[in-house]
């Protein structure tokens, strides 16, 4: 039976302490993690509520950026690592090779049209509208392509100014590889990516650069996560899908897109791309995000820790779900939280199977 465990809070700025773990031999047990920003305000509360229950191990989350974790991870100063985008083939072949290697999904998140149109709320955007006002096709609010979107809708006759990421971001990565799959002509001439050069527009550096430039610029549109959006207090868009409905963001939504990917999770390296999947209900511009394991944990110090690892690993993918919808996140479905359960089963210390205690009472 799995553990209810709670929670206590205990953050500085970019470090995040967990403490986790329940069957430890030693008075402290202390873990270090680092990488994707996008999933720390989530990290965060599961710290804060693990800890309650489970006092006697320390875990340092340092929200560094995914290249930052992928970097910490493969130079082993790091006991996990965390990662928007999933690793490429040359990051897996420089940690030691994808055999050696777990990624796990820790949750979904979705990333948004956001928007700055006095008066002007609820609209309309399709893949393909996007990327031409990315491409600088489309440069008014009351274009022909936005006006069909919209009906009923009065749009200004108002120059765009687009928003986007300076810095190499997995936002980006989600958002340039969704407008790849709407528009040959994006793919093309733009490209998916962390980080690539849009032709139009004004750039800002991080989540909050994008959101000040689409905040102070009046006809301003910009990419940026939901929760944060949803914190801001900034209007965004519904997004055309697969099945030509428009959904906007929400942690059900993103859900079903994870569902609809669960084919796609095999091996050791549980990853897929869920923008633009099939269902009614699907958000299409949709990610997971990724926590990076050793399928053996001998970069940990100790047995102790690696068992302590396993066990928060577990809560995170089960009990820690439920505090996902509350911060805007996307909780894994079932099928993806069963693939992950398999996963962790998996992992070993030394050669010696580690089976997560929630498995073991």
């Amino acid at each position: 039976m799995i553990m209810n465990h709670k929670w206590i809070q205990r953050a500085a700025i970019a470090v995040l302490t967990i403490a986790g773990g329940a069957t430890v031999a030693s008075a402290e047990t202390k873990l270090q993690g680092a990488g994707a920003t996008f999933p720390a305000p989530l990290y965060k509360r599961w710290v804060a509520e693990y800890q309650k229950s489970n006092p006697d191990i320390a875990i340092d989350y340092q929200s560094i950026g995914s290249g930052g974790g992928i970097k910490g991870f493969t130079e082993k100063t790091v006991d996990f690592g965390a990662s928007d985008a999933p690793m490429s083939k040359a990051e897996l072949a420089r940690a030691g090779g994808a055999a050696n290697i777990v990624e796990l999904p820790s949750c979904a998140g979705a990333v948004v049209p956001a928007y700055n149109l006095p008066g002007v709320t609820d609209l309309k955007f399709s893949g393909d509208v996007l990327a031409k006002i990315y491409m600088g096709k489309i440069t008014q609010w009351n274009d022909p392509a936005l006006t069909a979107l919209n009906a009923g809708v009065s749009l200004p006759a108002q120059a765009i100014t687009v928003a986007y990421r300076t810095d190499g971001s997995g936002t980006t990565f989600v958002w340039t590889n969704y407008l790849s799959t709407q528009s040959e002509d994006f793919k093309g001439s733009i490209g998916a990516g962390k980080a690539v050069k849009f032709p139009v527009g004004q750039g800002g550096k991080g989540n909050e650069g994008v959101t000040a430039v689409v905040q102070q610029t009046p006809g301003a549109i910009g990419y940026i996560e939901e929760n944060y959006a949803d914190q801001n207090k900034i209007a965004y868009g519904a997004v055309q899908n697969k099945d030509g409905k428009f959904v906007k963001a929400t942690p059900e939504a993103v859900s079903a897109a994870g569902a609809g990917a669960t084919g796609q999770l095999k091996g050791n390296q549980l990853t897929a791309n869920i923008w633009n999947q099939s269902g009614a209900e699907s958000y299409p511009i949709a990610s997971f995000t990724y926590l990076l394991v050793y399928k053996d944990l001998g970069n940990v110090k100790s047995k102790e820790q690696a068992q302590a690892l396993v066990n928060f690993l577990w809560w995170a993918s089960h009990d820690g779900q439920k505090f996902a919808s509350e911060l805007d996140y996307a909780p894994l479905a079932e099928p993806v939280q069963k693939k992950v359960e398999e996963a962790l089963q998996g992992l070993s210390y030394g050669g010696a199977e580690l089976k997560p205690v929630a498995l073991a009472r």
